[in-house]
């Protein structure tokens, strides 16, 4: 009689005790891996609703920046990590979509190795010219192109980096024939533009606003489906090419085998902090759109999408394994 008593008080407890060690998350601080530098669009926008979520999970979220490695590095060490929700990865479209094959060896799988939790962001890319190229729109500066095929060229900040790919994936939209300069680094990419060494680009946000409201580089639509804040006036190239979307964006996610209690959890404070007016004001004056999470089974059918969109074009280049 005593030993079966025993045995049903260990199952009660089991039962009781030992289900939600989730309930009691987080038990410690939270760190969030940040793939790029302090100082970034990301990183002080990481560090805005890391502040909200301390608040909610009532303990200290740190950020932490590991750049490097074409946003690789930060992706391997989450990888890694144990899978209890107390180290989480901020990354992008580069690192779980295009890496894959444009590098001969990636030391991580975004499916087999993550789970995402919030997709809150879309950082789209500004199509500049030289304020000389005679063209005030989308459409006149196609017919311009094809006018002049083969002798024009545009920047990017090296091959296989998103505003290259989002050239190429515009040049097989409308069949276009431009040269490709890649460069070191952004900045230099788009003052060569504004120079008039080079005719055009896709541009980050924040390197070329200033410029386009100083009148050196013209601003003919925006690669995100909808229109970014800080231009209004610029159309989104999706008005002349339907369905066209070629943008970077931001993913918060944990290791893959994580408790789902876990992730349904930050999937929903994520959801919360990021509806905030004030929030998404702060978004958009950093040259980021906002963007309201789709569920954690859409974010992975999304993921999958972008692997084959970018993936194929980089085949379709020949840069499969160039780096």
């Amino acid at each position: 009689m005593f030993r079966a008593v025993a045995r049903a008080a260990a199952i009660v407890c089991a039962l009781a005790c030992g289900a939600p060690a989730q309930a009691q998350y987080p038990n410690r601080p939270v760190t969030i891996i940040v793939s790029l530098a302090a100082g970034s669009g990301m990183d002080v926008l990481v560090r805005l609703y890391a502040d909200k979520l301390s608040q909610s999970l009532g303990k200290p979220v740190i950020v932490e920046n590991r750049p490097g490695a074409s946003l690789m590095l930060a992706a391997n060490a989450v990888a890694q990590s144990p899978p209890d929700g107390h180290t989480l990865l901020v990354s992008t479209s580069s690192a779980m979509a295009i890496n894959l094959t444009l590098f001969k060896q990636v030391t991580y799988d975004p499916d087999r190795d993550f789970i995402p939790i919030s997709l809150y962001v879309k950082s789209p890319f500004i199509l500049v010219v030289n304020p000389d190229i005679p063209a005030k729109n989308v459409a006149e500066l196609v017919a311009y192109i094809k006018q002049n095929q083969g002798k024009l060229s545009y920047s990017s900040p090296g091959a296989g980096v998103a505003q290259h790919l989002s050239m190429e994936f515009m040049k097989n939209r409308f069949g276009l024939e431009i040269t490709h300069v890649p460069y070191r680094a952004t900045p230099q990419s788009i003052q060569d533009i504004a120079a008039g060494h080079i005719a055009l680009g896709w541009a980050e946000a924040g390197a070329s606003i200033p410029l386009i409201k100083d009148g050196k580089l013209r601003a003919l639509a925006v690669s995100s489906t909808t229109r970014l804040p800080l231009l209004p006036d610029v159309p989104p190239l999706a008005e002349t090419a339907p369905g066209f979307e070629a943008v970077s964006w931001h993913m918060l996610l944990a290791p893959a085998k994580t408790p789902r209690e876990i992730v349904d959890r930050l999937h929903e404070e994520m959801k919360r902090i990021l509806a905030d007016p004030e929030i998404k004001q702060k978004i958009e004056t950093i040259g980021l759109i906002p963007f309201d999470s789709p569920s954690i089974e859409e974010l992975r059918a999304y993921r999958k999408s972008e692997q084959e969109k970018w993936g194929g074009l980089v085949k379709k280049l020949g840069l499969e394994g160039s780096q």
